[in-house]
């Protein structure tokens, strides 16, 4: 089994920052992928971020050039810096994580979501 466990989120005044990290831990043989995703109120989730083992990284359009993923391999933790913070990015996010187990299986893990409030 694999955890995941966010930390980060809160409420942010328009304009601010905010770090939001997520740890994974449990069986795991390596990390194939991770990333953060995002869902409003009445919205479908969304990817935000994603970073693979190999460092290559995406993001939704809505969000280059002000968020930045990055992870810290040795501790299983990825990072998301939230900067330029606007209304819109206000949402629950939750970590993803795509892994291979000792048991040779690649398998898909969700964190429990962390809220981040954008004040105006």
């Amino acid at each position: 089994q694999v955890q995941l466990v966010e930390s980060g989120g809160g409420l942010v005044q328009a304009g601010g920052s905010r770090r939001l990290s997520c740890a994974a831990s449990g069986s795991i043989f390596s990390i194939l992928a991770m990333g953060w995703y995002r869902q409003a109120p009445g919205k479908q989730r969304e990817l935000v971020a994603r970073i693979s083992s190999g460092g290559d990284t995406n993001y939704v359009d809505s969000v280059k050039g002000r968020f930045t993923i990055s992870t810290d391999n040795a501790k299983s933790t990825v990072y998301l810096q939230m900067n330029s913070l606007k209304p819109e990015d206000t949402a629950a996010y939750y970590c993803n994580a795509r892994v291979l187990t000792y048991r040779g299986q690649n398998e898909t893990y969700w964190g429990q979501g962390t809220q981040v409030t954008v004040s105006s």
